[in-house]
């Protein structure tokens, strides 16, 4: 019986949707705008939020004021860094006789 009343159901909601659908698709230019707009905002939101979390992580970034281009430079200058620190220590290592995988040294 639960079958039944599943499929009856089932029947009734794919015979309303695309009443349904036609009635959501069509918004105002008004609406349309509003949704961008949230959009946009909230993209740049995580832009934001994404810089915020490179200014805590990069050491000499945080407690700055901060604009993306500082952000930005200061990230790439650290990690050029480490990879010099690394394959420093790679060269290291290679020189001590302590052989690296292939795999570490990309």
């Amino acid at each position: 019986m639960a079958h039944s009343t599943t499929s009856s159901t089932a029947s009734a909601s794919r015979s309303l949707s695309p009443e349904s659908a036609n009635r959501k698709a069509r918004l105002t230019e008004a609406e349309k705008k509003a949704n961008h707009l949230a959009s946009e905002k909230k993209r740049r939101e995580q832009i934001r939020q994404g810089f915020d979390r490179l200014s805590a992580i990069v050491p000499g970034l945080e407690g700055r004021a901060r604009s993306e281009g500082i952000v930005l430079r200061g990230t790439i200058e650290y990690i050029r860094k480490l990879m010099m620190e690394r394959r420093s220590m790679i060269e290291s290592l290679e020189a001590s006789g302590i052989a690296v995988d292939v795999q570490l040294k990309r």
